[in-house]
């Protein structure tokens, strides 16, 4: 795969999936930029990717001011996107009798009006027959306890994901979702026992966890030439959910 002087934009870079799906581009030849909450945190992606081809721009695409920042950066940069991956998420997991107001509007803002915004804001800034990829989620079609919020966030951006593959489609820009199971990352691994990794781990029919590069080959294979032809497709990075599989 080659992305030389490609322009890519990873919406949520600066640690885990993001991160990794940075440093992969950037290794095909990509000019990256990386966005984030937090600046000490794409500081550390920067110094750990350590090269002149990567970006980092802290701005909160939670909220419409976050997002006018990164369309501000990147008007005043003139060059076209080439690939807009969407990938900012946040989860909290409790009962639906459980949840407070601050927690669902938190992860809708994140997961679905972030993105949301983000694209349509970006529309104009995107090359023709550009590449826009969104990271959802196995549990958009599964119905696990405590995750009430999170799936519906998910599945709501499935749908967004899925209108704009018809509404982008005369400009030829390819829209697609990739939806990993359970991986690896400082996300996950904060605020999920050993114990139910394990048991995350013996759901899918490779017997074990994935990993955060897994997910960045899949989201650079749709973004290549090689997957001119995929549009409007949702990928599953899960290792084969038993569930699926008994099915």
């Amino acid at each position: 795969m080659n992305f030389t002087n490609k322009n890519v934009i990873i919406v949520g870079g600066s640690q885990g999936i993001g991160l990794a799906t940075a440093k992969a581009f950037i290794q095909h030849g990509a000019i990256v930029l990386i966005t984030g909450r937090n600046a000490e945190t794409l500081q550390k992606a920067a110094e750990e990717i350590n090269s002149p081809n990567l970006q980092t721009l802290a701005a909160d695409t939670s909220n419409m001011n976050g997002i006018a920042k990164l369309e501000k950066w990147v008007a005043e940069g003139g060059k076209k996107v080439d690939v807009l991956y969407l990938n900012a998420a946040i989860g909290v997991y409790a009962a639906i009798q459980d949840v407070t107001e601050a927690e669902f509007d938190a992860q809708f803002n994140t997961n679905v009006k972030g993105h949301f915004f983000t694209l349509q804001k970006l529309i104009p800034h995107l090359a023709d027959a550009s590449s826009v990829i969104f990271t959802s989620s196995r549990v958009a079609t599964a119905a696990g306890v405590t995750s009430s919020v999170y799936s519906a966030s998910k599945a709501a951006l499935n749908k967004i994901a899925d209108v704009a593959v018809n509404e982008l489609a005369e400009r030829k820009i390819r829209v697609n979702i990739v939806s990993p199971g359970p991986i690896q990352t400082p996300g996950l691994l904060s605020v999920v026992s050993k114990e139910i990794q394990n048991f995350l781990a013996s759901r899918s029919a490779l017997q074990r966890l994935g990993n955060a590069d897994e997910v960045a080959n899949t989201v650079l294979f749709l973004a290549s030439d090689g997957a001119a032809y995929i549009n409007g497709a949702d990928i599953a990075v899960d290792g084969g959910s038993i569930q699926y599989m008994l099915k």
